[in-house]
């Protein structure tokens, strides 16, 4: 009987330890309350015996403010709280009740689940009743009129309170999976609800699983998932645990605020803050309803958005698969993104925000391209991306700048019909494989320059050209937008940018100085490479023999072929040239 004792009071303290160790560390952890029902309230982390401790939070609200909240509930097919309190012990029980239309000073609510109130009915008394207001409570108490096993019946006081929470909202999830990995253990379970800081999530144990192979002292890795892909991974610590028989809740504390989702650059993308500024629109993963956000800053790359600190939204690490970026209900543009950063945005003002930033993964080609168009726009109202293109100044602009000289006129003239179709289709039907850069001065061209994507994943730079009395100014712009496209595009996975090419005659100095200059500069022919080529007039008659004379001839390309191409290239060269070009 003695050790028996001695065992019991080691175990009480154990869990006193145990349970002044969690409320340490979750500053932000709400004190229990028991809420019977379905939770079908917006969480707030505040109790009925906080909020009349806190006198000093409360802010009167009159009648029509309460009414309104509450034909807005009953519309929504929302819930408020129902508080009771032990006769004997204090002990407070909240229970779910439907609001009613609500006309006048009276207001009838249905039980969410009217078994809940047929168990405390004996010993509990009626208190009071709180609704959610955004990320604030009201909380009301009226006179009650009747009470039984359906419902209840009160008349509204002329003054309530709204109270302040002093935390950050929690949203309900809805569909999301969770799996947690802690030391090669894998628990299945459901989220809950979530915010910016903390992840409330329900987990089960499946046999031989128990909840004592989960060690809330080390950390875990969480994986959130849809219906189709994953939308969140990342490492939290635990917080705190509600234990029962089948099933336990855990609220985990990410412990990043900053992910690297790409290797980091040497050159950022240029961010630029626009006027009006575009809008974020997405059903968020996990909550499924409409965010919207507004946009601080932009690049064709990503963007940083405000966030509100007391309900923020978006998790550094959190994938959004369909984004829309609008530009004053004019230009939507959509895209998958995925948030990278939070952090805290200009500290002096006192209602304190969050810049919270997002990596574009993906976006199609072609509203891509209206979004550098955009950009370029705004950076130099001369600079156009793609825009619709008079074919004949076009023409007139390559011949007068020398592009087309003599000699390689002579050997397209036979076919420049077909070669006006081509340039036709390139410019004002706006392909895919196609870009081009122009800069333009009261609608005369001065710069011009192009991409096409001529292989796999290999994007060719071409037609680089500039009128001489623009030349310092108009070729290089352009050159640029080439570089600052490349820059922001090449890890889309719609542009099967890999690659980027060009090719130009070693005696043309600016080419060579700018192209040949950047490979010598960069030193790493793993990264940037130059390969010497001869070329000679390809004319019809030469694919009328296959016998070139000597000891050439023409034949049919093997396998064994490609693997000698490769091994002499390596050999001679060992640069890119065998990949770039597919």
């Amino acid at each position: 009987m003695e050790s028996a004792k001695k065992s019991l009071q080691l175990i009480d303290a154990n869990v006193e330890i145990s349970e002044r160790k969690t409320s340490e560390s979750a500053s932000d952890a709400p004190t229990k309350t028991r809420i019977r029902g379905q939770e079908k309230l917006a969480i707030t982390e505040i109790t009925p015996q906080l909020a009349e401790e806190k006198d000093q939070l409360r802010k009167p609200v009159n009648k029509t403010h309460l009414i309104n909240k509450l034909n807005f509930l009953n519309f929504q097919d929302g819930s408020i709280l129902v508080n009771f309190r032990h006769r004997k012990y204090g002990k407070t029980v909240s229970i779910l009740a439907k609001p009613q239309p609500c006309l006048g000073d009276s207001l009838d609510c249905q039980w969410a689940n009217a078994e809940d109130f047929r168990q405390i009915r004996r010993s509990y008394e009626f208190t009071n009743l709180m609704l959610a207001d955004g990320n604030k409570l009201i909380l009301a108490e009226p006179q009650v009129i009747r009470i039984d096993q359906e419902g209840l019946c009160f008349l509204l006081p002329e003054i309530c309170f709204q109270v302040s929470t002093r935390s950050k909202t929690r949203h309900l999830c809805k569909g999301i999976t969770v799996q947690l990995i802690q030391n090669s253990s894998l628990f299945s379970g459901v989220l809950i609800d979530f915010n910016a800081t903390f992840f409330k999530v329900e987990l089960k144990a499946i046999p031989p699983q128990t909840f004592e192979w989960i060690n809330t002292d080390t950390t875990v890795n969480l994986i959130l998932s849809g219906a189709q892909e994953t939308l969140y991974s990342g490492e939290c610590r635990i917080i705190r645990q509600t234990p029962s028989n089948k099933k336990h809740c855990y609220v985990l504390k990410p412990l990043k605020h900053q992910i690297s989702r790409f290797k980091q650059k040497e050159h950022r993308s240029q961010r630029q803050e626009l006027t009006p500024s575009p809008d974020i629109v997405f059903r968020h993963p996990f909550t499924k309803k409409m965010t919207f956000r507004k946009v601080i800053d932009i690049s064709g790359s990503g963007f940083a958005v405000e966030e509100d600190k007391n309900n923020p939204v978006l998790l550094p690490g959190m994938i959004i698969p369909e984004l829309e970026l609008n530009f004053a209900n004019s230009l939507k543009l959509k895209c998958r993104a995925q948030v990278v950063y939070q952090i805290d945005h200009n500290q002096a003002k006192k209602d304190q925000s969050l810049k919270c930033g997002l990596a574009i993964l993906d976006m199609d080609i072609q509203q891509h391209a209206r979004l550098i168009a955009l950009l370029d726009q705004a950076l130099d109202a001369n600079s156009y991306v793609c825009n619709p293109v008079d074919l004949d100044d076009l023409w007139d602009f390559f011949f007068e700048t020398g592009f087309i000289y003599p000699d390689k006129y002579a050997l397209i003239q036979k076919n420049k019909q077909q070669i006006k179709e081509t340039y036709k289709k390139l410019y004002n039907q706006n392909p895919h494989i196609a870009r081009h850069f122009i800069y333009q001065e009261k609608g005369r061209i001065m710069g011009h320059m192009a991409m096409i994507r001529f292989y796999e994943n290999t994007w060719l730079i071409h037609h680089h050209a500039a009128r001489k009395s623009a030349l310092n100014k108009a070729g290089l712009v352009v050159l640029s937008r080439i570089g600052r496209l490349s820059n922001d595009s090449h890890r889309l996975y719609s542009l099967h940018m890999d690659y980027c090419i060009c090719y130009y005659r070693p005696e043309n100095k600016f080419p060579s100085r700018v192209f040949g200059g950047a490979a010598r500069a960069i030193k790493d022919i793993s990264r940037c490479s130059v390969d010497s080529f001869a070329y000679f007039q390809f004319k019809q008659e030469h694919i009328a023999s296959t016998d070139l004379g000597g000891n050439w001839r023409l034949t049919n390309t093997g396998p064994e072929d490609i693997f000698d191409l490769k091994s002499i290239y390596e050999d001679t060269s060992g640069g890119l040239m065998i990949n770039a070009l597919d």
